[in-house]
């Protein structure tokens, strides 16, 4: 009788290490930085035997999202050109916003919220976000859902 497959979604801080590196190891060798599973496995500090154990086991969340929709909320100050600088930040990263809506401002600030489409080109969803929040006047960016 087959089991049914679970799968589960944690932070960083309760992954073991030894599957942290095992994505570090799977990323060198997608990105042709190393030649070989033993180099990569060298470069991250764990063994071919584990790499190979835990290989089909465990992705980043985001590699599995690309092509996909990604919800997110942005409370940024209201200032002109400030929509724009976020809107280019998206188009930076060879994403394409399908849909955009913006509060009305309180106290000067505004929440918006847009629905990107993220392809393999766009690459680390999570850089997007940490680029996103690195404008100045953007209070927080957060990823509400990944569909």
């Amino acid at each position: 009788m087959a089991t049914k497959t679970k799968y589960y979604v944690l932070r960083d801080k309760a992954v073991p290490e030894v599957l942290i590196k095992v994505v570090n190891a799977k990323r060198l060798i997608d990105s042709g930085k190393v030649s070989s599973v033993q180099e990569a496995t060298e470069m991250v500090g764990i063994s071919r035997s584990s790499f190979y154990k835990y290989k089909d086991e465990i992705n980043l969340y985001h590699e599995n999202e690309k092509g996909k929709t990604v919800n997110m909320v942005i409370q940024l100050d209201d200032e002109p050109g400030l929509l724009s600088m976020v809107l280019k930040t998206i188009a930076d990263f060879k994403a394409n916003v399908l849909t955009i809506h913006q509060s009305i401002p309180v106290h000067g600030i505004a929440t918006l919220t847009v629905s990107i489409d993220v392809f393999k080109e766009t690459g680390d969803v999570d850089a997007l976000v940490d680029a996103i929040e690195t404008v100045s006047g953007i209070h927080y960016a957060k990823i509400l859902s990944r569909e």
